[in-house]
């Protein structure tokens, strides 16, 4: 389970550090894509082949089709250096607005990671008077 926020930074050659908590969770290998929100997500192997499972479930319209596009076309698989870094590819770095300051959030399933500027816009919770009243009629609420 993915779980915390901690803020790095990637270098000119697009290398990050990977929080070494996350290192041990994420393998040998793992696959970094697209996030929702231009963001970038990062899954180890067994969450991305469950993943996989169930876009390939999905049925063959013209949405899931480009869903599917959206996610799997947009990933690749990626390995911790000995730095603990990985290499984000530019193309996945411009998506996502990744120029210098970055957040790793744990997403439990998942990883996500964020323009640090976009994610205190995005994640500000100024509204967690609405975001509670949600979650208690999920049955979430505390």
């Amino acid at each position: 389970m993915y779980t915390g926020e901690y803020n790095h930074t990637i270098d000119t050659k697009g290398r990050m550090i990977v929080p070494s908590k996350f290192r041990e969770a994420l393998g040998e290998s793992f696959m970094i894509t697209r996030g929702v929100g231009h963001c970038l997500a990062i899954y180890d192997m067994t969450e991305w082949n469950e993943y996989i499972s169930k876009l390939r479930a999905l049925p063959g319209n013209a949405e899931a089709k480009k869903m599917i596009r959206f996610i799997v076309a947009g990933a690749i698989e990626a390995e911790i250096d000995k730095q603990g870094r990985i290499l984000v590819p530019a193309n996945l770095r411009e998506w996502a607005g990744l120029d210098k300051d970055v957040v790793l959030a744990g997403m439990i399933g998942h990883i996500e990671v964020w323009d640090k500027a976009k994610w205190d816009e995005t994640n500000a919770f100024e509204d967690m008077e609405d975001i509670s009243e949600h979650l208690a009629q999920m049955g979430l609420g505390f």
